[in-house]
């Protein structure tokens, strides 16, 4: 046989080799799916025959104020989930009590599956944004969960809860925590529960953490990561937090934005002026503010301040590929929320989350409407939103935007400013810099992991997942890396028009239930 025939040979048996081990790699995956399809529909019939059980259990959880910064009530709030765990047959019930005497706990449980090789940390919070009734639709109460034909803004009205347990996907449970994030805690028990109910088992460990601080600013979390470290071991971390898609396909979100504030307060006469007497004369704290903020960002969004993107993580190959399939809905969310023009001309809103941001909170000086006068105010205040990205250090940006105030010729104090300090200086601010600041998080859409979770969830839905690089809103997941080297995916479920943080919050019975069956795809990994 000559050199050529043995070459021909060799790549011969490589190629059927390849073809073999391709359509091996098909058949397995083929099979996969054809076991997570039939675990999916046990999943759905279990959830629709117990529907009423379900809801009865999720309207009492929401029926428990969970404000943050009650700390009484997040204490109810934690002995009903370790109820609802213990119901489950969940092993080793407890609470994690960070290193801070008073601090509000974490609920823990797991379940451990002989010969199981991956372990899953499930992850949800519990406790809510503050509230103000009187925001809430007539009839609306936080805390008395009640059941609408649809959302108030596409006129549904308030309905019986159905005594037959027959819900549809479109009616919607309107309390506080409904959809941020007692929908989460709800479809990962429910979803453990679907697995037992039907006679299955997980395909791998199972663990379960449910934070009561996270709308607090998770506080006190590295405190419970770093005490409970030997515990808290996994694969990868699965997040429940957040809305699917606005186009309302289901997606996965690799990565968060990193969070961090300043609160400004610029200062001119000790005492309000007439507007008349002194109008072109006395200094206007609420035009040097306006005029501060206009510069800094320009007419198309970017933000002005010298290196505010220069130490951003550009994304990876496969982060670029999955951010442009992702769905345009710039044109739905333009209509849906009333506006005709966006802040950053040309950019998509998938890709303007996946850049940091400067944004005003609030501003205040003087008065408005009913209360107005003809008056020069004594300070002008604003309260600013940094949102980082992979790469910022939410330190450093407080930094760049208070060396940009100072580059605008103000004299920068943390206190109120004194008399020595008004006779010397024109422009004087207070700044004062959040010091609970977190960064961002993101990890790569490559690792087998990932690609099994991609894989899982896929079984549950008719239609293309959304892969984000990157979530808009903030979680505290560099934690997780920090303390753990733990890995996050975070797989969200709620309906986007949720209304989270805000007046009239919701969850779409559709969502809750089709929640469930992602939690059931994910157990099932092997």
């Amino acid at each position: 046989m000559s050199k050529r025939q043995i070459i021909n040979l060799a790549v011969g048996n490589q190629f059927h080799f390849m073809r073999n081990f391709v359509f091996l790699l098909s058949f397995l995956f083929v099979q996969f799916v054809s076991a997570q399809s039939s675990a999916i529909l046990a999943a759905r019939n279990y959830a629709t025959k117990n529907a009423d059980a379900i809801i009865k259990e999720f309207t009492e959880f929401l029926s428990l104020p969970n404000v943050a910064a009650d700390p009484a009530g997040q204490q109810k709030n934690a002995a009903f989930i370790m109820a609802m765990m213990n119901k489950r047959g969940i092993q080793k019930v407890q609470l994690l009590h960070p290193s801070t005497a008073g601090a509000v706990p974490a609920v823990y449980g797991e379940v451990m599956v002989p010969g199981a090789k991956q372990t899953l940390i499930f992850y949800a919070h519990y406790d809510g944004q503050p509230v103000n009734p009187t925001q809430w639709a007539k009839g609306l109460d936080p805390f008395q969960p009640k059941l609408f034909s649809n959302s108030i803004d596409k006129d549904g009205i308030n309905i019986l809860f159905p005594a037959d347990g027959n819900y549809l996907n479109e009616w919607r449970i309107y309390a506080r925590g409904a959809s941020d994030d007692k929908a989460g805690v709800a479809a990962i028990l429910n979803a453990y529960d679907a697995i037992t109910k039907n006679g299955m088992a997980p395909g791998c460990n199972l663990k379960f953490f449910f934070e009561g601080e996270e709308e607090a600013g998770s506080t006190h979390l590295n405190e419970i990561l770093e005490k409970y470290k030997s515990i808290l071991q996994s694969d990868l971390w699965i997040i429940c937090d957040g809305p699917v898609h606005q186009s309302g396909q289901k997606q996965i979100v690799f990565g968060v934005r990193g969070d961090t504030h300043l609160d400004l307060t610029v200062y001119a006469s000790k005492r309000p002026l007439h507007s008349g007497h002194y109008g072109n004369w006395a200094p206007n704290p609420a035009m040097m503010l306006v005029k501060l903020l206009g510069s800094m960002k320009d007419d198309n969004g970017r933000v002005t301040i010298k290196g505010f993107y220069d130490d951003v993580t550009p994304l990876t190959p496969s982060e670029k590929k999955a951010l442009n399939e992702v769905p345009s809905v710039d044109e739905q969310m333009k209509k849906e929320l009333g506006i005709s023009a966006v802040e950053m001309r040309g950019v998509t809103l998938s890709e303007a989350i996946n850049q940091p941001s400067l944004n005003i909170n609030g501003i205040q000086s003087g008065n408005v409407g009913k209360m107005a006068s003809n008056q020069i105010p004594t300070y002008a205040t604003a309260v600013l939103d940094l949102r980082l990205v992979l790469g910022n250090d939410w330190k450093r940006q407080q930094q760049k935007v208070i060396d940009h105030i100072k580059a605008q010729g103000y004299y920068i104090t943390n206190n109120e400013p004194a008399d020595e300090e008004r006779n010397k200086y024109a422009k004087i601010i207070k700044v004062i810099a959040g010091q609970d600041g977190i960064n961002a998080q993101r990890t790569s859409m490559d690792l087998p992991i990932i690609k099994k979770v991609i894989a899982a969830v896929t079984t549950t839905s008719k239609n293309q997942l959304v892969l984000q690089p990157t979530m808009g809103g903030s979680l505290p997941l560099f934690l997780f890396e920090k303390y753990l080297n733990a890995k996050t995916v975070t797989v969200p479920i709620a309906n986007h028009d949720n209304n989270q943080h805000a007046e009239n919050e919701n969850i779409r019975i559709g969502n809750l239930f089709d929640g469930i069956e992602t939690m059931v795809s994910l157990m099932l990994i092997k």
